[in-house]
């Protein structure tokens, strides 16, 4: 821990899984990042409206005050906060003191021109967002690796099905993975496609103070190219002074719905483990329990079903919280914004944590194999099907005298076979060759299937 008194877990005990966060959701990475649009919105004023002349010599030194931005600079930022107690004005009045020191005095009333604090926000927040999610993607890319190497591995183990927590229809190890992974695909690609939504027009949406001072510029245009080409993102046209933050709803809704998938993964491994389907690795000097020596607990998996369950909860609360503000602006949505980091700190301990756990599975073949051989019941759904085929009269009914609640042997799967009238020599023989192992439809072509989509 970096912090033995620190007050949140992703700054004490779980920091270090969520360090590759802290550059971007931090409150030095909000500064960091709106320093850079301050710096970009001066630059589009001078190079694509030509409002300015500004050298190249002086642009390259402009953002070379982005470049050696460090930890010590936002602190002066900070101690500019105390005095004017909002936080973007720091920004802009830090910024007017580094253009006195590179011979820009004359030029620094063009920075922050025309912009609401809000400009400045919710461009940094989509920048910032699109960072996180490029990190994220990274640990989700891990984790499907993780699935579709173990479809591959156990694409032909046969694996008795559980539904409603009882025997059912066989499956395959594989194609259970398999259903996981092309969940998560499912997703991922959402994020893949995603586009990050900001706007730049002014105190109420409505470039009101652009247009008076330059009525004759494309104000409508100029905010697109500065969104869309400067900070490659998406341009908003509508809005009120803030962003309606319809693409963090869609984001956190995408998010939330990986993270259900997650506690699934979560909770049937943890079944498997518990059913004796899967043992875990063993590391050494690890302890299962307090009292009990031989525990070896499925602790990841409940890991990441804790934090994913803060996460979606952080996430329902901003996906529809961000959507309402009071007329033109109410400040609800930036105290919640500054959440945004727990929200992904929680999210990515959860993806971790259940890629740490897939990574401890060992298979247990033995004890697969042997609960399907104890379940022989399982046949008498292709037994019926078939016997519906052939006009056998109540092939439902039989069959369910003969199986349900009880555990049958082979010998009496067979003997129904032979008492039966209608159903053919060939067919018999297919009958009695059926075991609850080969009872497995296109399980194992659906795994190939997947991997041949691709």
């Amino acid at each position: 821990m970096s912090d033995i008194k620190a007050l949140s877990v992703l700054d004490g005990r779980y920091e270090r899984h969520v360090k590759e966060l802290k550059e971007i959701f931090s409150e030095y990475g909000l500064i960091k990042k709106r320093v850079f649009v301050e710096l970009s919105w001066f630059k589009f004023l001078a190079s694509e409206l030509k409002l300015f002349s500004l050298s190249d010599e002086k642009k390259d030194k402009i953002f070379e005050i982005f470049e050696n931005f460090d930890e010590n600079e936002a602190d002066k930022i900070k101690e500019i906060e105390k005095t004017t107690n909002h936080d973007v004005k720091a920004v802009e009045y830090y910024l007017k003191n580094e253009f006195d020191k590179i011979g820009l005095s004359d030029r620094k009333e063009w920075l922050h021109f025309s912009c609401t604090s809000e400009d400045i926000n919710n461009t940094s927040y989509a920048l910032m967002l699109k960072e996180g999610v490029e990190t994220i993607k990274k640990t989700i890319a891990k984790l499907l690796d993780e699935l579709e190497n173990y479809a591959k591995e156990y694409k032909a183990v046969p694996m008795m099905s559980r539904t409603h927590g009882q025997p059912a229809t066989p499956t395959t190890v594989g194609k259970e993975f398999i259903n996981f992974a092309w969940r998560i695909k499912r997703e991922y690609k959402k994020l893949e496609n995603f586009e990050f939504e900001a706007k730049m027009n002014g105190a109420t949406g409505n470039y009101n103070a652009h247009k008076f001072v330059f009525p004759d510029i494309d104000w409508i245009s100029a905010g697109e190219k500065f969104v869309g080409e400067y900070l490659k993102l998406t341009p908003l046209y509508f809005t009120t002074q803030i962003n309606p933050y319809s693409y963090i709803s869609e984001l956190l809704h995408i998010f939330v719905r990986l993270s259900s998938i997650i506690i699934d993964i979560d909770r049937d491994f943890w079944g498997y483990i518990s059913l004796g389907y899967f043992k875990q690795k063993l590391k050494a000097g690890e302890v299962g329990s307090s009292t009990m020596p031989h525990k070896v607990n499925p602790i990841d998996f409940e890991n990441s079903e804790g934090n994913m369950g803060i996460a979606i909860s952080l996430m329902q609360h901003l996906s529809t919280k961000l959507l309402n503000s009071r007329f033109q602006r109410d400040l609800t949505d930036s105290t919640v914004l500054r959440n945004l980091g727990a929200l992904f700190g929680y999210f990515l301990i959860g993806l971790k944590s259940t890629l740490k756990g897939l990574g401890k599975l060992d298979i247990n073949k033995e004890k697969i194999e042997k609960e399907l051989f104890e379940n022989w019941e399982l046949l008498a759904e292709p037994i019926q099907s078939a016997m519906r085929v052939y006009g056998e009269k109540n092939p439902y009914e039989k069959l369910k005298e003969l199986t349900r609640g009880k555990n049958i042997a082979k010998d009496e799967i067979v003997a129904f076979v032979d008492s039966l009238e209608n159903v053919d020599e060939e067919m018999k023989k297919r009958m009695k060759e059926l075991t609850p192992a080969n009872y497995l439809g296109v399980a194992m072509e659906l795994v190939d299937f997947y991997f041949d989509g691709d």
